[in-house]
């Protein structure tokens, strides 16, 4: 897990359209703390602060410490809004996080020793299902990515959810299927060769609708 990112914050007392409208015209951006079993907290963010940690990837599965006027809260984003146009910041939802709190978030997949793959040494093609896996983790310890070794593998393989050793706490939200991750599937060549020849190719795994 990365270190904590820490954002400045500070307390608003007003609510409704108004406020958040004259918020904005100031340079910042409606938020607000609810959870924990506590009273929700309204607040507003520096803009060029939220619009640099929404767009650095990964906003809505990294904690963070928001100092809200030197009080300082462990939080995870759960939802923020965009304008429609112009992409700006409209506002942040951010979840408190105690002790013991386990969340479920969407962890981006990393491909590595892809140099190691016979399948794509001769010419395949990585064909990704699922760029991120939602899991549910310890808030304390959400893995910064979950990592797929493709050393060894070939035409017509399919890398399934089973295959992969998850940090310990850490389990899958989808429990009932062995689910598809990536495929390696033949090149286009290889594939019209095959149907001259009559040959039939490797199976592969065409993943899943969703």
């Amino acid at each position: 897990m990365a270190a904590t990112r820490e954002l400045k914050a500070q307390a608003r007392d007003r609510v409704g359209k108004g406020a958040a409208r004259e918020l904005r015209r100031q340079g910042f951006v409606p938020a607000v703390i609810y959870g924990g079993k506590q009273p929700p907290v309204t607040i507003s963010i520096p803009f060029k602060e939220a619009q640099k940690a929404i767009y650095a990837g990964g906003f809505l599965s990294h904690v963070l410490t928001l100092d809200v006027d030197g009080d300082k809260h462990q939080v995870i984003p759960r939802d923020y809004q965009l304008d429609v146009v112009k992409d700006f910041a409209m506002h942040v939802d951010f979840l408190r996080i105690t002790k013991g709190t386990t969340l479920a978030v969407e962890v981006h997949v990393t491909f590595v020793n892809e140099e190691k793959s016979p399948g794509l040494k001769r010419g395949g093609t990585l064909n990704v299902v699922r760029h991120t896996i939602e899991v549910n983790a310890p808030a304390d310890s959400i893995p910064e990515e979950i990592v797929i070794d493709l050393a060894g593998t070939d035409i017509g393989d399919s890398i399934h959810i089973s295959a992969v050793t998850l940090p310990a706490g850490v389990t899958s939200t989808i429990a009932d299927r062995d689910f598809t991750i990536a495929t390696i599937v033949a090149p286009s060549g290889l594939r019209a060769a095959e149907a001259e020849t009559g040959e039939e190719p490797a199976a592969e795994d065409e993943g899943e609708s969703e």
